[in-house]
Parts: C-alpha cells; structure tokens; sequence
C-alpha cells in the first residue's frame, strides 16, 4: 500500500500558467521576459563585481546592496526558466519534487531580500543617526553575523514548507494560477485538511514580511524625527536623499507581495489575468529595478557601473 501511495506522489503533476494569449504572441512576450531576464543578471552580477573588486565600495552601504544583488539574481535564476518554458515550448508540466524545490527557492530568497532591505533601513539610520561612529558600528565582522542571522532566519522559518506540502495526496484538477509554484497555491491542489499549511504559511508572512515591513516603517520615523532636527534646510534634504533610493527599492518589493498575499487569502472572485499579473511584478520586477535605481541615484556606483561596461 506505501509503494503504491509513494507511486502516486511520485507522478503529481502540475499545470503551471501563463499569461492568456495567442500561441502568435508567445513569442513576443517570450522575447520581453528574455530582456528582463539578461538585464537582470546583467544589473545585479555588475553590482556584485563592482562591489567586490572595488576596495573604495567596502562599505556597509555597498555590502548590503551587493547581498541585494544576489539575492536579486538567486530570484531570476529560480523562476524565468519555468516562465520561458511556457512561452518558448508550451512547456507547462512541472513535477511535484521540482515545484517543491522552486517554491522553496522562490520563499527563501523573499525572506532573505525583506531581512535584508531591513538590514539596509538599519544601514540608513546609523547613518543619519550616528554618522560619526557609523563606521565603527557597521564593521564587516558584524555586518557578516547580521547576514549569517538573515539567512537562518530564512532557513528556519522557510525549511518546513516543502515537507507540509509533501505529506499531502493531490486529487484536483492541479493547474496552478502562476508560471512557478508558491506555497499558497500549490496547499489548495490538496484533498487534504491544509489548516496546518495556511496557518503557517500566515505565520511565516507576519514573521517575515509583515515583521521587517513594520520595523523598517518605525526606523524611518525614527530617521524622520533625527532629520527634522537638523536646522540646515540643505543637510536635511542632503541627509533624505540618501534614503531614496532604499525607500523605492523597499515599495518595489512590498507593495506587489502584500498586493498578492492580499489577493491569495481574501480575493477568491478576483480575475486570474491580475493574479498572474501581479505575481509577474513581484518576483520579476525588483530584480529588474532595483540595480537600476540605485545606480540612477547614487552617482559613486553609477561611475564604476560605467567604467566596467565600457571596458
């Protein structure tokens, strides 16, 4: 009975989704996500080098943006060959095993990213806050525990998803609302009482996300009232200015992500086409935006940026 049972689990299999479209315009849409796709890697392995051969960016401004980086290109790298699979081959079919492992890649990377993004709201508090001793606080030694902290953050709280997920037997019609699989999505497929899974697949976001979102929201309160009591109207804009960049990477990742989760829990009547739309922005999108907006506004990287390209 167990071998058959395993049999059974073994030869799951999912029907992922694309965007509703002509087999005519596969192509092109194939063709947009390519260039997504290469200047993603391109954006972030650029930052990565720059920051690792360049000694003048070992900084924990520039450390912190190139653990972005590669947490941007670990994103890119797990979800666009599923996604180009469906538009390049009509390749649709994704097995249990494999979903489990792109889902679990796919959390874990998104929790790192938020850990992280909060670790670059800290970064930007010393910074206004303490600018004197901000080099003697951020040293590397500490700014890698911080990391190391991050990632078994991740570890822990991601790791259990797969094994709920595979205790489980599949008996619907398997066809899942995204080009990649997700926890919420792939816990719906199951015959099974998912109470377990959705209870803590809650526990996760609010202990993840909804946890470093409020934090880094109260940091910059607390960066608000430091810059507020500075008198020079030119040092106060001077000291904003450097969250910028940080502020628009922050709601490039949060805004679509609690837009889905939103959407997954409460939006049963909501159109697939926004579904699958939103869920293009939030894994496509930050990868995509956030080397270019920081090189756009931090003139320093945007230099080395370009004299590695016109090498």
């Amino acid at each position: 009975m167990s071998d058959v049972n395993d049999t059974k689990l073994n030869s799951v299999i999912f029907l992922l989704t694309g965007l509703p479209s002509h087999r005519e315009a596969h192509l092109w849409i194939s063709i947009l996500f390519c260039f997504m796709y290469v200047i993603s890697i391109v954006g972030n392995s650029v930052i990565v080098f720059i920051v690792k051969t360049d000694p003048s960016l070992h900084e924990p401004m520039y450390i912190f943006l190139s653990m972005l980086a590669v947490t941007d290109l670990g994103i890119s790298i797990t979800t666009i060959p599923t996604i180009l699979g469906i538009y390049l081959f009509n390749s649709r079919e994704i097995s249990l095993d494999a979903c489990l492992a792109q889902l679990f890649f796919i959390h874990l990377l998104q929790c790192f990213e938020s850990s992280v993004l909060l670790l670059m709201s800290f970064d930007r508090f010393i910074a206004i806050r303490n600018p004197l001793r901000y080099a003697s606080i951020l040293i590397l030694p500490r700014i890698a525990k911080m990391g190391l902290v991050a990632v078994l953050r991740s570890m822990i709280v991601i790791l259990p998803l797969p094994f709920l997920l595979k205790r489980f037997q599949y008996c619907h019609t398997n066809v899942l609302s995204h080009s990649y699989c997700l926890n919420q999505e792939v816990m719906k497929m199951a015959c099974s009482d998912i109470t377990v899974n959705s209870i803590y697949g809650l526990f996760t976001k609010l202990l993840t996300m909804g946890l470093d979102s409020l934090l880094i929201f109260l940091s910059y309160i607390m960066i608000l009232k430091t810059v507020l009591i500075i008198t020079s109207y030119k040092e106060c804009l001077r000291a904003l200015n450097t969250c910028v960049s940080h502020l628009c990477v922050v709601l490039l990742f949060y805004t679509p992500e609690i837009s889905l989760s939103v959407l997954h829990r409460f939006g049963k009547g909501s159109s697939p086409l926004l579904q699958i739309l939103l869920g293009y922005i939030s894994l496509l999108l930050p990868p995509l935006m956030n080397p270019i907006v920081y090189s756009m506004k931090n003139k320093h990287l945007r230099v080395k940026i370009i004299r590695v390209l016109m090498k």
